[in-house]
């Protein structure tokens, strides 16, 4: 462990520094919904994070599974926070292999009408919807 190190470090605060999500907050909605686990087992905000845990991180559409390799409380830039964590070999395989199957579907994966719908096919949209 380095000088200016901590030595105790919360889970929400270091996915934060670790750039995984914009805000604290949305970092412990992450954690408190069960989409972070800490070595194989859903765990709590205030969860003190170990150098060589293995956090895995569910950011739909991908998955990250993650070994700490330094902890921080402080966010930095894109190269501080990504000497944070190593991802697995597996992990990026897969990300990768994803990321090409959405290239290749186009805009089969989120399809966008070609004009945005007028009157009728609104009122049609709220009725099929259930809203009126």
């Amino acid at each position: 462990m380095s000088q200016n190190e901590p030595a105790d470090v919360r889970l929400d605060k270091w996915l934060w520094a670790a750039r995984f999500y914009k805000t604290r907050s949305l970092a412990s909605a992450a954690v408190n919904g069960g989409r972070v686990q800490v070595n194989g087992q859903r765990s709590k905000t205030s969860r003190l994070v170990n150098v060589g845990d293995i956090i895995e991180i569910a950011k739909p559409p991908y998955r990250y599974t993650l070994s700490v390799k330094q902890l921080s409380d402080k966010r930095g830039s894109g190269l501080l926070a990504q000497s944070l964590y190593e991802e697995h070999p597996a992990s990026l395989a897969a990300r990768t292999a994803q990321a090409e199957q959405y290239k290749l579907l186009g805009g089969a994966a989120n399809p966008h009408p070609d004009k945005r719908p007028d009157k009728r096919s609104r009122r049609q949209l709220k009725q099929w919807q259930g809203k009126t």
